[in-house]
C-alpha cells in the first residue's frame, strides 16, 4: 500500500510518499480502506519531534479518517464488510490501509459522508465534551470562545448557541472573525485590540460566564474576563504555557478552572459510540454544519502539511489516498 511517512523528525519536506507492507489485523481490529483522513495539528508535533513515538522508522502520521471496512478480525462481530467506519484516536491514519481496533471503531451513517466524518470527529467530540462535560452550557449563558474561527473554535460555537448560550469569539483577523460570525458568533473581537476590557463592557463589568481557553498565554486574561463564580475551561495551549494560577485567587472570586483533555472522555466503545451518534444527529438536522474542507492528495501531505502550519486555513485539512 502508499503511505505517507517520515524517517527523521524536522519540516514539511522530511515526509515522503512511498510503498510499505500493508498491515496485518490482529483477532479483535477491522481493516479499513481509508476515503478520508483527517490533519491535526499533533500530526505537526509529532513530525517535528515535540511528542514522542513509539517504534522504529519509517514513522506514520495520522490518527483520524473515515473509510470501507475491507477484512474482519475472527472475534469481531457486528460488523460486515462494506460497512462505513470512521476513527479518532487511531495510529498510522496516513495510508491507505488501517488496523483500527473495534473497540476504536465508529459507524458512520449514510447521510454523513466519509469527507465530513473525517473533518469533525476529532473536533467534533472535543466540542461535545467541552459543552456536555468540562462546563455544561445552559441557556443564556453567556461564554467566551478562544480561537472562535479554528476547528474547535467553529464547532464550540455552534454547540454552545445549539445548548442556548451566547458567544462572544476571540480571533486573530477580520476575515477569521467573519469565519466566527459565519459559525454563529454573535460577537467577535480580536486579539490585537482589548479585547479583555471590550468583553467585560459587553457584560456590563461583569464578565462571561465560562471561557473556552485554547491558547495558554492568555489564561490570566481569561480570568479577568471571567465573572465571580465563573469558569475557566482550560484545553489547550496553542500560544504558549500559561503563566501559574494563584489558588488564592480562586478562592478569593470563587472562580473555577477545570481542564479538558477528550482521552479521559472517549474511555469506552460505548461512549464514542454515543457521542458520535449525538454528533452526527445534529449536523443531519442541520444543527452543527461543518465547513468545506481543504483537500489534498495523500501523495501531497508536504503542501498539506505546510498550509495547516501556516495557521491561514480557517476549517479542516483533509488527506485522501
Amino acid at each position: 500500500m502508499k503511505a505517507l511517512v517520515f524517517n527523521t523528525f524536522g519540516g514539511p519536506e522530511v515526509l515522503k510518499y512511498q510503498d510499505i507492507a500493508d498491515p496485518v489485523i490482529g483477532p479483535d481490529e477491522i481493516l479499513v480502506r481509508m476515503k478520508a483522513i483527517g490533519l491535526n495539528f499533533a500530526d505537526i508535533y509529532r513530525r517535528k519531534g515535540n511528542y514522542h513515538l513509539t517504534g522504529k522508522p519509517p514513522y506514520i502520521l495520522g490518527y483520524e479518517g473515515a473509510g470501507i471496512v475491507e477484512e474482519i478480525g475472527v472475534n469481531v462481530q457486528g460488523v460486515s464488510v462494506g460497512d462505513r467506519m470512521a476513527f479518532a484516536d487511531v495510529p498510522f491514519a496516513n495510508a491507505e490501509l488501517v488496523a483500527v481496533p473495534m473497540e476504536k471503531a465508529i459507524p458512520v451513517p449514510d447521510t454523513i459522508s466519509f469527507a465530513e466524518a473525517a473533518s469533525v470527529l476529532l473536533q467534533g467530540l472535543t466540542a461535545h465534551y467541552l459543552t456536555r462535560d468540562s462546563y455544561t452550557v445552559k441557556k443564556d449563558d453567556r461564554v467566551l470562545v478562544h480561537a472562535a474561527a479554528g476547528g474547535v473554535g467553529q464547532l464550540l460555537v455552534q454547540m454552545v448557541k445549539l445548548l442556548g448560550g451566547r458567544v462572544i469569539g476571540l480571533t486573530s483577523s477580520e476575515e477569521k472573525a467573519a469565519a466566527a460570525k459565519k459559525a454563529g458568533a454573535d460577537l467577535v473581537f480580536l486579539y490585537k485590540d482589548n479585547w479583555k476590557e471590550e468583553v467585560l463592557e459587553e457584560t456590563d463589568g461583569i464578565g462571561v460566564d465560562v471561557v473556552y481557553e485554547s491558547v495558554g498565554s492568555t489564561l490570566q486574561d481569561s480570568f479577568a474576563a471571567t465573572r465571580i463564580g465563573g469558569t475557566v475551561v482550560f484545553f489547550g495551549m496553542s500560544g504558549g504555557d500559561p503563566a501559574p494560577v494563584d489558588p488564592r485567587m480562586l478562592m478569593d472570586t470563587s472562580k473555577t478552572l477545570t481542564g479538558g483533555d477528550l482521552w479521559n472522555v472517549l474511555t469506552s466503545h460505548k461512549e464514542r459510540v454515543r457521542r458520535s451518534a449525538e454528533l452526527f444527529r445534529w449536523m443531519e438536522e442541520g444543527k452543527v454544519k461543518i465547513s468545506e474542507p481543504t483537500v489534498f492528495a495523500l501523495r501531497d501531505g508536504q503542501e498539506a502539511h505546510r498550509l495547516l502550519e501556516s495557521r491561514k486555513s480557517t476549517g479542516k485539512i483533509l488527506l485522501v489516498p
